[in-house]
C-alpha cells in the first residue's frame, strides 16, 4: 500500500473545502445527524460562486418568486454574510461572521403566547409547515445605516398569526431574541437592556412584506444574519428586523423596543424609512448601497409606498416616528 507524505500530495488531488464541507453535510443529514440549522428541512448540496452564494442546492427545493420581489440587483452573499449588524456578536459590521460560529440552532423552539387562542411552542419547521406555499424568495431593499438587496426565503408572519388565532385584544405583536450570554458573548456586557426584544403594530405585522426569514440566496440563514429564523420588515429601518427569535407574543399594549428603551430619542417604535425624520445625529435624507459609492436619495417607505402608506394616513410621521 502506497502512502505519500504532506509533500507529495499534488493540490489537485487535495478536495476543494466547499466540496467537502457540502459532501459531509449530505451524509450526516442522510443519517438524521443535525448539522446547524438542517433541522429547516434538509442539507445544503452544491457548489457555490466566487463570491460564497450557492449554485445548486436542495435546502429549498421548491423556491419561487414573491410578487413582492424588486428587479433590483442584489448584493453579493458575501456582503449580506460579513457586512452585519447583530450586536449580540460584536459591535463592528464584521463581528457577527467571526463570532457567530458560537451559537447552535438546532434544536430552535419558538414560544407564541400572550392573546392568542392557540399558545404553543414549536420548532421552526413546524412554523414552516404552516404556511404553505412557505418557501419563497423575497428580493427586498433593506435599510440600515447602509442599503441592501436581500433575496430572502421566507414565510408571510401573516400565516403564522393566523394560525395562532389572535384574540379581540392583541393590537401588537412582540418579538424576542435568543438570551444565552454562552453563545451571544455580546449580552454579557451591558450594551443594551437584553433580551432584544422589537414589536410591530397588528396591521404592520400582517402586511404581505412582512416576512419571517429563514433563509439567504437558497440557502439555510447563516448564523451572522439571524438563523434559524429572523423578521423582515423592508419599509422600517434595520433594527426592526429582529434577529434569531426565540417568542412571538401578542399584546394589548405598544411593546417597549430595545434600541427605543435606550435611546427614545433617537429610535422610534415605527422606525419608517423616511428622507424628511432625521436621526439626531446624522441625516436620513440620502442612504449609501453597499458596494457604491456614491450616496442615493432615500425612499419613504424604502420604496415601498404603494403597499405600505395607507396604513399610517393621517397619522404625523415626524411625531410617530
Amino acid at each position: 500500500m502506497l502512502i505519500r507524505r504532506p509533500p507529495d500530495i499534488r493540490p489537485s488531488e487535495i478536495t476543494a473545502k466547499d466540496l467537502y464541507l457540502d459532501r459531509r453535510r449530505f451524509l450526516e443529514a442522510a443519517a438524521g445527524i443535525a448539522v446547524g440549522t438542517a433541522a429547516l428541512g434538509a442539507a445544503l448540496v452544491g457548489t457555490r460562486r466566487a463570491d460564497g452564494a450557492p449554485v445548486a442546492r436542495t435546502a429549498f427545493p421548491n423556491l419561487r418568486h414573491s410578487p413582492y420581489s424588486t428587479s433590483e440587483t442584489p448584493n453579493s452573499y458575501r456582503d449580506i454574510t460579513t457586512y452585519n449588524n447583530f450586536y449580540e456578536f460584536g459591535t463592528d459590521k464584521e463581528d457577527p461572521s467571526q463570532n457567530a460560529g458560537t451559537l447552535v440552532t438546532h434544536p430552535w423552539a419558538v414560544r407564541i403566547d400572550g392573546d392568542v387562542k392557540r399558545p404553543q411552542t414549536v420548532d421552526v419547521s413546524t412554523l414552516m409547515r404552516w404556511s404553505p406555499p412557505e418557501e419563497r424568495i423575497y428580493r427586498l431593499r433593506c435599510v440600515e445605516a447602509w442599503s441592501m438587496v436581500i433575496p430572502w426565503v421566507g414565510l408571510p408572519l401573516a400565516a403564522i398569526i393566523k394560525h395562532a388565532e389572535p384574540t379581540s385584544r392583541a393590537k401588537y405583536v412582540e418579538f424576542t431574541t435568543l438570551m444565552d450570554p454562552k453563545q451571544m458573548p455580546g449580552e454579557r456586557t451591558g450594551l443594551l437592556a437584553w433580551p432584544y426584544v422589537e414589536g410591530l403594530r397588528m396591521d404592520e405585522a400582517m402586511n404581505p412584506l412582512t416576512i419571517l426569514a429563514v433563509g439567504l440566496y437558497g440557502d439555510v440563514l447563516p448564523n451572522q444574519d439571524g438563523a434559524p429564523i429572523r423578521l423582515v420588515v423592508p419599509w422600517k429601518y434595520g433594527f426592526k428586523s429582529i434577529k434569531s427569535i426565540v417568542r412571538i407574543r401578542f399584546t394589548e399594549t405598544q411593546p417597549i423596543n430595545t434600541w427605543n428603551r435606550a435611546a427614545s430619542n433617537e429610535y422610534g417604535f415605527y422606525a419608517n424609512v423616511n428622507p424628511a425624520v432625521d436621526h439626531p445625529r446624522w441625516s436620513q435624507a440620502t442612504e449609501r448601497r453597499l458596494g457604491e459609492f456614491r450616496r442615493r436619495p432615500t425612499l419613504l417607505f424604502n420604496g415601498y409606498g404603494d403597499q405600505v402608506a395607507s396604513m399610517y394616513r393621517g397619522m404625523d410621521l415626524r411625531k410617530y416616528f
